[in-house]
Formats: C-alpha cells, sequence, structure tokens
C-alpha cells in the first residue's frame, strides 16, 4: 500500500463526452461487490500494517465525522510523500480503492499484490478511461475511492495544479469528493529520499464537496469540471493547512 497513487492527468476530464456504464438512475453499474476474501485480506493487512506505521508517525486524525456514512465517496488527499498512501487508510476502517501509477504493476507479484489490497493502474498524464471505468465501477459498489488531485508528489505548502480526474469522476457518478490533509509526511519521506523518518503526522479529513446536479444524459461542460476542481483546490488547501498545523510543519 506504498505505492505511489496517482490520478487520471489533465486530459482526464477534458473527454467531457466520455461514458461509463449507466445503470438505474442514471448511475455507473457495477460488475460486482467484493468477495469477504478480498475484505477480510484488506483487514488484516490494514491491521497489520497500523501497529508499524503508529510507531513511526503517530498520526492524529480530525474530522471523522466528516466521511459519509451511507454513499460512497471520492478520497482526494494532498501528496507530498510516498507514506500517503499508507497514512490515508487511517481515515476509515472500509477497504479503499486506490490509483498507482502503471510501472508499480509491471512485476506480476506486485501487481496481485496491490490489485488485492485494492489498487489499480493508470498511465499518468493521459485520459485513461479504463482506470476512470473501474473508479466508477468501484464507487457502484459503494467502496470510497482514492484519488489524488495533484496526480503526483509535489512538494511544499502550497498545492499546485490540479488534474481534472477527481472532479469528472464525481460529476459523472453523483458522488462527494472529500478533501484530505496530510501533514507532516514530507518530513518523513520527501521526493528523491530512500528512508523513512518517525515524525508526527497530522490528518484532516474536510467536509463532502458534492457535485452540482445535472440532468441524464446531458452533456458535461468543461465549465462544471473546471468549477468543481477549483473549489477542491480551495477546500483541499484550508485541510493541508490545518494538518501542517498539527503536525507541527
Amino acid at each position: 500500500m506504498s505505492a505511489e497513487a496517482s490520478s487520471p492527468g489533465p486530459g482526464a476530464g477534458a473527454d467531457a463526452n466520455a461514458s461509463p456504464p449507466a445503470g438505474r438512475n442514471g448511475r455507473l453499474a457495477s460488475q460486482g461487490l467484493p468477495s469477504r476474501a478480498e475484505l477480510a485480506w484488506y483487514s488484516f493487512a490494514r491491521t497489520l500494517l497500523f501497529g508499524p506505521s503508529w510507531l513511526v508517525w503517530r498520526p492524529r486524525v480530525v474530522g471523522k465525522e466528516n466521511l459519509p456514512q451511507t454513499t460512497p465517496y471520492i478520497v482526494a488527499p494532498s501528496h507530498r510523500s510516498y507514506v500517503d498512501t499508507v497514512l490515508t487508510a487511517y481515515i476509515t476502517s472500509r477497504r479503499l480503492r486506490f490509483m498507482a501509477k502503471s510501472g508499480v504493476f509491471t512485476k506480476p507479484w506486485a501487481a496481485k499484490l496491490f490489485g488485492s489490497l485494492g489498487g489499480f493502474p493508470v498511465r499518468r498524464g493521459t485520459p485513461d478511461r479504463v482506470a476512470l471505468q473501474v473508479c466508477a465501477e468501484a464507487l457502484a459498489t459503494g467502496e470510497p475511492v482514492v484519488l489524488y488531485p495533484e496526480g503526483r508528489r509535489s512538494s511544499g505548502p502550497v498545492l499546485g495544479p490540479l488534474v481534472r480526474g477527481p472532479a469528472f469522476v464525481a460529476l459523472r457518478t453523483g458522488v462527494p469528493i472529500v478533501p484530505i490533509g496530510l501533514g507532516g509526511t514530507e518530513r518523513s519521506m520527501p521526493i528523491g529520499a530512500k528512508w523513512v523518518v518517525p515524525v508526527r503526522v497530522g490528518i484532516v479529513i474536510g467536509k463532502p464537496i458534492w457535485p452540482p446536479p445535472r440532468l441524464q444524459g446531458d452533456r458535461l461542460p468543461r465549465r462544471l469540471v473546471e468549477e468543481l476542481t477549483d473549489r477542491l483546490r480551495q477546500e483541499l488547501q484550508v485541510v493541508f493547512d490545518q494538518a501542517r498545523a498539527l503536525a507541527g510543519d
């Protein structure tokens, strides 16, 4: 679960007419619920990982009450380190599905391992329709999906430009986006570092951002994607600042 997660590149939101399979009420059809074995394995792996990770990062989580309880949602964290994927799992005991760069899945054993833990590949910087469809199918089963709005690891206290993938998926599926601020992770393992440094980490969960309603079957205007992306950037910056303060950054 420590693979670098990602999100479809800037082009992902530009193809406003790409339509994943639709289900009842215009929402997206699913290809199946996760099996009990898959959920049990995820729970076991998460529990096994949390012991040592707690000693390393002593994470403090604020805002769990903001997580939707009866609907799937998109988890949209800030991204400063490889360790962000592990720490994002602290927000909920539900299985999280997450994108990872396609290079992580080149080895058969890695593909099997990360796939069993909810990961799926994305070709960064491209409008990866397959990855977006996997997102839609996971959300249709009720599972939260992690999409990193910055697309890749960045550095510093200010968010860079966001990719449009999270907003595009939210508008297509009708699910909310939950901004997640992760503070302290850049000090723990910045870009280029090979080892993890023990630090205190702060995790702040923002209020869900609901996409505006739209009529079934209508075209998805680029304007809506850009407006939702702008709103996400503003609210993600707020929780990122709060998380950094919590971590003592």
